[in-house]
């Protein structure tokens, strides 16, 4: 097993935890956004992600790969951005230039409190990424020195 694996799958979870809080950044900062290019309020957005796995995501590549137990992870990748289709809240304010006809304003569907503790989440896990670099390197750096 190379000593770079885990390094990798760590690089790998700070790229998707980078776009996962460049994310819920834009979700914040959109949370008062009524109309967007597309028409209608902002819709909060959030990232797919999936493990990265050499032998592909089949069945039987799973299995394969769970006959080795000690085989290290992959790492994980973001497929994609979605939208979240829901529908935000209705506040009556007639004078608004977003009103409906009655008088209606849809607003984002933006919760900031869950979006401080996914961007929290995300933070902890960047860390925790970092945390497993820096103890792989310090590991090889021993080897190294041992070999002196």
């Amino acid at each position: 097993m190379s000593m770079f694996l885990g390094i990798d799958a760590a690089a790998s979870g700070l790229t998707a935890e980078r776009l996962r809080m460049d994310v819920i950044s834009n979700n914040i900062a959109n949370a008062n956004t009524t109309r967007t290019q597309e028409g209608g309020a902002y819709h909060r957005r959030y990232v797919v992600f999936e493990p990265r796995v050499k032998g592909g995501n089949s069945f039987s590549s799973f299995l394969q790969r769970s006959v080795n137990k000690l085989e290290a992870g992959d790492g994980v990748r973001a497929i994609g951005i979605e939208a979240d289709d829901t529908q935000g809240p209705l506040v009556y304010d007639p004078g608004h230039p977003d009103a409906n006809a009655q008088g209606y304003v849809e607003r984002p569907n933006v919760n900031i409190v869950a979006e401080m503790v996914d961007m929290i989440t995300a933070s902890r896990a960047y860390e925790a990424n970092t945390t497993t670099i820096n103890a792989a390197k310090s590991m090889v750096t021993k080897a190294l020195d041992m070999g002196k």
